[in-house]
C-alpha cells in the first residue's frame, strides 16, 4: 500500500459514496429551482477580510479553523469556511444589489481546521439557499419551507426536526447581552477557559458552546424572549404564524445561537438523532447586516446550508447505479461497424460501454459483471446483412434490430432499465 494517504480531514469521493453525494446536489438544485433559486459559484478562497469582518473575530471559525495562507504576492488569502460571505460578497462587487431580491443556490466545497468526526472533514461540502434583499417574515418562512422540501425530497423529512428560535433586532439582543454578561460573570469560575474569553467579547458565544461544564450553566442562563422589543416580537410572531400556514412544524429552542455573528432574527436548525450529538444536517438564519459589511447598501437576508456529507449518510437507499448496454463487436472487422453503433446509442442519451480487448466469452462475462441490460453483438455476417443482434441479459430473449435501428428499438421499450 502506497505511503500516500489522503491528508487528515479529507476524503475521496468513488462509487457509491459519490452517486450519493450527486443525489443530494441535484435533488437540492431541483427543489430550489421550484422557488425560483438560480445558482451562483464563487472562487474557493477569497481575500481574508471577505471573512474574517463578516463571521466576527469571537466566532470559532475565525479565531480557530480558518485555512488562511499569504500567497506570493504578500496578500493574505482564506479558503472560503462558508458559503454565505462569499455570496454576499459576490453581491456587491457584480453590482446587484440594484436588483433585489436576489434568490441564490451554491454547491461546493468548504474548508475548517477542526477535529474530524462522523460525517465531518476539514474539506467538506454544502449545499446552500440564500434569499438577499426581503426583510419579510414570509421571506423566512419560505426559505425555511424550501430546506424543509429539500429533506422531504431526499427521503429524510420524517426524520428531522424543524428548531426554531428568534435572536431579535439590535436592543433586544444588546439588552440581552447585559443580562448574560451579569448571569455568567457571576460564575466566571466554572465556565471553560474559551468561554471566560467569549464573555469578554461576544457571550452570546457562551451559548453555542459545547464544553460539557458551559452547557450545565447555559441550561438556566436568560433567554432572549423577556427582552424582545415589540418590533422583534412582531416579526417572530409573524414567522411562526406563516409557517403555520405553509404547514411547517416546528420546535422552539431558545439555545439555538448559531455558531457566526451576523445573526440575527431568526435562527434555525433542522436536527436528527441519528447522527449523535451533532446532529444538525441544515441550518442557517437571517443576517440583514453582512452585505454592508462587504462594502455594499444595507441589505436584508434569509439563508440555510446543509452538509452534503451529512446528509449522504441519512438516505436511506443509494441512488441506481446507471446499467449500460454492452457493444461487443467481434473480429477487427466489426470494430469500426461497432464503434458506429456504439456512438449512436449514446447519442440517444443512453449509457453504452465497449470491451477494449478478448474473445467473445470474456467480452459477455465482463458485460455481466457491469450490469449491462443489453448486450449488442456486432459480426461479419450481421454487417453484411446491415444488422446486430441485441440480447437482453436480464431475460435471454434475443432480436435482430437494424443496424441503424438500435437507439430507436432500445428507446423504444427495451432501454436500459434502473
Amino acid at each position: 500500500m502506497s505511503s500516500l494517504q489522503p491528508v487528515r480531514g479529507t476524503h475521496d469521493l468513488i462509487g457509491e459514496e459519490r452517486r450519493r453525494f450527486n443525489h443530494v446536489v441535484e435533488t437540492a438544485r431541483r427543489i430550489v429551482s421550484l422557488y425560483g433559486f438560480d445558482e451562483w459559484s464563487t472562487p474557493i478562497f477569497e481575500d481574508t477580510r471577505v471573512f474574517s469582518r463578516s463571521l466576527g473575530d469571537t466566532s470559532d471559525v475565525v479565531s480557530k479553523e480558518m485555512y488562511t495562507f499569504e500567497d506570493r504576492g504578500g496578500e493574505s488569502l482564506t479558503l472560503r469556511p462558508e458559503g454565505t460571505a462569499a455570496i454576499c460578497r459576490a453581491l456587491v462587487t457584480n453590482g446587484l444589489t440594484q436588483s433585489l431580491p436576489q434568490k441564490v443556490f451554491y454547491a461546493g466545497p468548504m474548508f475548517r481546521y477542526e477535529r474530524p468526526q462522523k460525517g465531518r472533514y476539514r474539506q467538506f461540502h454544502q449545499i446552500g439557499a440564500e434569499l438577499l434583499g426581503a426583510a419579510e417574515p414570509l421571506a423566512d418562512a419560505e426559505i425555511i419551507a424550501m430546506g424543509r422540501d429539500v429533506l422531504g425530497a431526499l427521503g429524510i423529512g420524517d426524520e428531522v426536526v424543524l428548531e426554531l428560535n428568534t435572536l431579535g433586532d439590535t436592543a433586544s439582543r444588546d439588552a440581552w447581552r447585559t443580562a448574560l454578561i451579569t448571569y455568567f460573570s457571576d460564575r466566571r469560575d466554572d465556565l471553560s477557559a474559551d468561554s471566560q474569553t467569549r464573555l469578554e467579547r461576544n457571550p452570546l458565544r457562551i451559548l453555542d458552546s459545547k464544553a460539557q461544564q458551559d452547557r450545565a450553566l447555559v441550561a438556566d442562563a436568560p433567554t432572549i424572549d423577556q427582552f424582545l422589543t415589540p418590533e422583534a416580537q412582531e416579526f417572530w410572531d409573524g414567522l411562526r404564524r406563516t409557517l403555520d400556514v405553509m404547514g411547517v412544524p416546528f420546535r422552539h429552542n431558545p439555545r439555538i445561537v448559531r455558531g457566526l455573528d451576523y445573526y440575527g432574527h431568526t435562527a434555525f436548525e433542522f436536527v436528527t438523532e441519528r447522527l449523535g450529538a451533532q446532529g444538525t444536517v441544515l441550518a442557517g438564519g437571517r443576517y440583514d447586516g453582512l452585505v454592508a459589511e462587504m462594502g455594499g447598501p444595507a441589505t436584508p437576508a434569509i439563508g440555510w446550508a446543509g452538509g452534503i456529507e451529512r446528509l449522504s449518510m441519512l438516505l436511506a437507499e443509494s441512488p441506481a447505479d446507471p446499467r449500460p448496454v454492452a457493444v461487443i463487436p467481434m473480429g477487427a472487422d466489426a470494430q469500426a461497424a461497432g464503434l458506429t453503433v456504439l456512438q449512436a446509442i449514446r447519442a440517444a442519451g443512453i449509457r453504452a460501454e465497449t470491451s477494449y480487448r478478448g474473445n467473445m466469452k470474456r467480452r459477455m462475462e465482463r458485460a455481466n459483471r457491469m450490469n449491462a441490460t443489453h448486450a449488442i453483438v456486432v459480426g461479419s455476417d450481421e454487417i453484411a446483412r446491415g444488422v446486430v443482434q441485441v440480447k437482453d441479459l436480464d431475460s435471454g430473449q434475443q432480436a435482430e434490430v437494424a443496424m441503424d435501428g438500435v437507439a430507436d428499438f432500445l428507446r423504444a421499450g427495451s432501454a436500459p432499465k434502473a
